[in-house]
């Protein structure tokens, strides 16, 4: 899904913020689900990446980790961006080896997309505003305004992340699925 979301992404309008058809999805997800051999490359790349999404929505606990959800809403109210950069890290040092190594490939896709924001239209804002809610959510509920204001600050980490990622997770990421 992450090599075919970054072949297709960059050149894509729109990509993460459309979604792809419903049924399909549904479809394709009880065939994953499944263990059945799934061809994505002949799916629209908006279910792919509907796909993706909602496989992030069901990692348990969530890929940040609700246990840090406290610490990783706190990182955008730090000084400077070597601070924030730093507090990042530390977090990402707490995650689980899988979380953190889908984490650099996912982030390798967003900084390809948001590269070429001028023709798809996603820069790190908007794959922020689109991907931020997949990331990581409370490990309580809460009030409509209190998760507001909690989807706000992810995006805004989400988005710093993004514009980051290089500086994060190291430069390398930029060739983590090498010349497709």
């Amino acid at each position: 899904m992450l090599s075919l979301l970054y072949q297709e992404g960059p050149s894509t309008e729109g990509i993460f913020r459309r979604s792809g058809s419903a049924k399909t999805c549904k479809e394709l997800k009880e065939k994953l689900d499944s263990g059945a051999e799934v061809d994505l490359a002949c799916e629209s790349i908006f279910v792919t990446a509907s796909l993706f999404k909602d496989f992030l929505r069901n990692i348990p606990g969530s890929i940040l980790s609700s246990q840090l959800c406290d610490k990783w809403v706190s990182v955008m109210d730090q000084g400077n961006n070597e601070e924030k950069i730093k507090s990042i890290q530390r977090l990402i040092e707490q995650l689980p080896r899988a979380n953190v190594v889908l984490l650099r490939y996912l982030f390798g896709v967003l900084h390809g997309i948001e590269m070429r924001s001028e023709e798809n239209q996603m820069n790190a804002f908007n794959l922020a505003i689109c991907i931020a809610p997949s990331l990581l959510w409370p490990p309580v509920s809460s009030t409509p305004d209190v998760e507001s204001e909690f989807t706000k600050k992810i995006s805004s980490l989400v988005q710093f992340l993004t514009e980051n990622c290089c500086r994060i997770f190291g430069e390398e990421i930029t060739s983590l699925f090498g010349e497709i």
